[in-house]
């Protein structure tokens, strides 16, 4: 009796303190990110990642995952602090997540980090690159990333400091995490939010998505280092990268929410259980 008491005490502990770490993350968090107030981020039910940036903070997810899921899709945003509209579209999207439509094939489990780059978002003012001076979105280890990763920077940025792509792939703890959750989670789609270009771009198999709301396809280009190379070209995991228009404001409710449903009629059809029984 006394050892489930004591365990027991114990849980309440750590249940209250976490509560109270997700509660001072989500008032940081409202403070930086447009459109999320701190009820609507301790709504999302974010749960602690179990790995720290490099200035220690704490990178926050949440699962989404109906007991028939059959499909594995993971939402980043933030990777760029920058670009705050990234990370309130992931949290306008958990939302949405949670009452998916009930004529939808595809039974999806959700993986949503908001903010990969927290340090970058809490800087003053808030900045691309990680604490380290890491554009984190030039740190993955694509092929010849040692050849080409530097000469890009050095050739067609002019040595950029936002575009900074770190002394080798995988320097970082960010980095290394989101490599981390690819391999792990194994998801059949990544999603990358980004601002401030307005557009679509897609790399790796399958046909892209043409729009989401009004984002068009142009697809930009390859990158030395960046995830729609690493995940879509070289492991062949289909990445959508959304580019919103602004950095600072999000899109009007009914454009994040019409975004979203075509992404699930785009996943649905393109993605759906023919391809997804290939594949598993």
């Amino acid at each position: 009796m006394y050892i489930r008491t004591l365990v027991a005490c114990i849980f309440a502990i750590v249940s209250i303190a976490a509560r109270a770490d997700m509660a001072r993350a989500c008032a940081d968090y409202s403070s930086k990110i447009p459109n999320v107030s701190p009820g609507m981020c301790e709504a999302a039910a974010l749960h602690d990642m179990q790995v720290r940036s490099v200035q220690g903070r704490t990178l926050w997810g949440r699962d989404i995952q109906p007991a028939d899921a059959n499909f594995r899709v993971l939402v980043v945003g933030g990777i760029h602090g920058d670009e705050m509209a990234s990370s309130s579209l992931v949290f306008h999207w958990i939302g949405l997540a949670q009452t998916p439509p009930s004529d939808m094939a595809l039974s999806v489990h959700w993986r949503f980090i908001p903010a990969l780059n927290p340090d970058g978002l809490f800087a003053r003012p808030s900045r691309r690159t990680n604490a380290n001076g890491v554009d984190l979105n030039r740190n993955f280890p694509t092929p010849n990333w040692a050849r080409d990763a530097r000469e890009y920077w050095e050739t067609r940025t002019k040595r950029d400091p936002r575009r900074w792509p770190g002394n080798k792939p995988l320097s970082e703890p960010e980095s290394r995490f989101l490599l981390e959750q690819m391999d792990s989670f194994k998801p059949n789609l990544i999603v990358s939010v980004h601002a401030p270009y307005g557009v679509l771009d897609f790399d790796g198999p399958s046909v892209p998505p043409s729009k989401l709301g009004r984002l068009y396809l142009d697809q930009v280009g390859i990158f030395p280092g960046s995830l729609g190379n690493y995940g879509g070209i070289h492991k062949r995991v289909p990445v959508v990268t959304i580019e919103l228009p602004s950095a600072s404001r999000m899109p009007q409710e009914a454009e994040t929410r019409q975004m979203w449903m075509d992404l699930l009629r785009w996943t649905t059809d393109r993605l759906g259980p023919a391809h997804v029984a290939v594949t598993q």
